[in-house]
């Protein structure tokens, strides 16, 4: 039974794709097991990766003729939602920092996203300095939640209120997500033939994808293309840094700097994206129109480009612009409210996983190869807009977890590759993909590596 909601969930998510209500090819769950969740997290991420795998089987059919049956594995792509590599005398930095989490406020929950150094002097500074949460805790409870949170917003820094599904049903903000569709796209009057010729041994060789991503669901979707060949180069601007995220992201890429401030790397930023068929980008809304790299100025540096961006609550309303992340985003919109009024826990239980992240980055790697699709048909661009508010709402629209399933647990020796992944930290052992078609299988050829490790030039 759970494995027929993954098949109708991947039929829903390829007719929002695509308006085609009927598969393009066979589609088998294999594994099983369920995250332990009040919501049916590890059905949608499968579908959300089966729906990657069918959207590759329609790209590469377009030279082939044959749509290769499509095989998702239940429990490896949940295990690729934790982490995907277990390191081997070698540790991976803490994902959270110090100061980041739930707090109980005078009236409620709030959540401070502190990870980004910027982000905590904002909270330190409305706050004062904190050496720990406990001392931080004793003066965010004097506030209400919903001034602490417009003042550390207003200040640039990030942070959410926890609100019930109820509560931002009636949000101003979550009412205007009843209007978005999942992938909002367009075509662009551009033309250009593709430059690229479709194996499925190596589906996207040749394909260059300009990566300005960053935490998490960006990256996992490049992470996708790098494993069907793809050249994926990351983007990211000096001073930046995501050590907890490094050895899981970067796998299969190249990883730049440039500062888009600056003209000589404004000249080579533009002389890479000319060059590119791809960009996946995961700035806020309007950030690249305002550095002068809007749509119509990207289109027009790389005609035909494939255009996919992302950003927290969607792309109309008030907080279209509004700094996010998946967690305050799970406390925005009655996940982490939900989780604890079904568990009778006294405070916030989000999802065991940062599904929001990455079943959107799954959905955007769908997104690149439906527009890379549309550019071997009519040689036309393609611009696709998700949220992870947007796929919020796809969760927990669905009907509840199914409990038939045996929970999902740690990764075992039998879920990773067989051989090991040598990367300048030291070895690791990465999961094994968690879909395969029947002639196409996810391989990176390149370790994963720190940020800022490579050139900013094309392989």
């Amino acid at each position: 039974m759970s494995d027929e909601l993954i098949q109708e969930k991947a039929r829903e998510l390829y007719a929002q794709l695509t308006g085609k209500l009927s598969l393009p090819c066979l589609l088998h769950v294999s594994g099983d097991g369920n995250l332990p969740a009040y919501y049916p997290v590890t059905p949608l991420i499968a579908a959300s990766v089966a729906l990657a795998g069918m959207a590759l089987s329609r790209l590469v059919a377009l030279q082939s003729g044959v749509h290769d049956a499509v095989t998702v594995d239940r429990r490896l792509a949940s295990l690729w939602c934790k982490t995907s590599i277990r390191p081997e005398g070698w540790e991976i930095p803490p994902a959270w920092d110090s100061l980041a989490g739930d707090y109980a406020t005078a009236d409620g929950w709030i959540r401070l996203h502190t990870n980004a150094p910027a982000h905590r002097k904002v909270v330190e500074t409305l706050l004062g300095k904190a050496d720990n949460r406990e001392a931080l805790a004793l003066r965010v409870v004097m506030w209400k939640k919903a001034g602490l949170e417009q003042a550390v917003v207003q200040a640039g820094g990030c942070a959410a209120q926890m609100l019930s599904a109820a509560e931002w049903q009636n949000h101003v903000q979550g009412k205007s997500l009843l209007t978005e569709p999942l992938f909002q796209s367009s075509l662009s009057p551009e033309a250009a033939a593709p430059q690229w010729k479709l194996s499925p041994e190596q589906p996207l060789a040749g394909v260059k994808v300009l990566d300005l991503t960053r935490i998490i669901a960006g990256p996992v979707a490049t992470r996708f293309l790098a494993g069907l060949g793809a050249d994926v180069l990351r983007i990211d601007p000096f001073g930046w840094d995501e050590t907890s995220q490094e050895a899981d992201v970067t796998l299969g890429k190249h990883c730049a700097r440039l500062n888009l401030h600056n003209p000589q790397d404004r000249h080579r930023f533009e002389e890479l994206l000319r060059d590119a068929d791809v960009i996946v980008h995961g700035y806020r809304a309007g950030a690249l129109h305002k550095l002068g790299y809007g749509s119509e100025q990207r289109r027009s540096i790389a005609p035909g480009l494939v255009d996919v961006c992302l950003n927290a609550y969607g792309w109309s309303g008030p907080w279209r612009e509004r700094r996010g992340f998946d967690s305050l985003v799970q406390m925005s919109c009655g996940i982490a409210e939900y989780g604890m009024q079904k568990s009778g826990s006294q405070k916030p239980v989000p999802l065991p996983v940062q599904a929001l992240d990455h079943v959107t980055g799954y959905l955007m790697a769908a997104a690149v190869l439906q527009g890379l699709a549309q550019r071997v048909e009519t040689g036309q661009g393609r611009e696709t807009r998700l949220s992870l508010a947007r796929t919020a709402r796809e969760l927990t629209e669905d009907n509840p977890q199914a409990d038939n399933e045996p929970p999902i647990g740690s990764a075992g020796q039998a879920d990773y590759s067989a051989e090991p992944e040598h990367t300048v930290w030291g070895t690791g052992w990465r999961l094994r993909p968690p879909v395969w078609l029947e002639n196409s299988r996810l391989a990176w050829d390149l370790p994963a590596s720190p940020l800022g490790s490579a050139p900013a030039n094309w392989r």
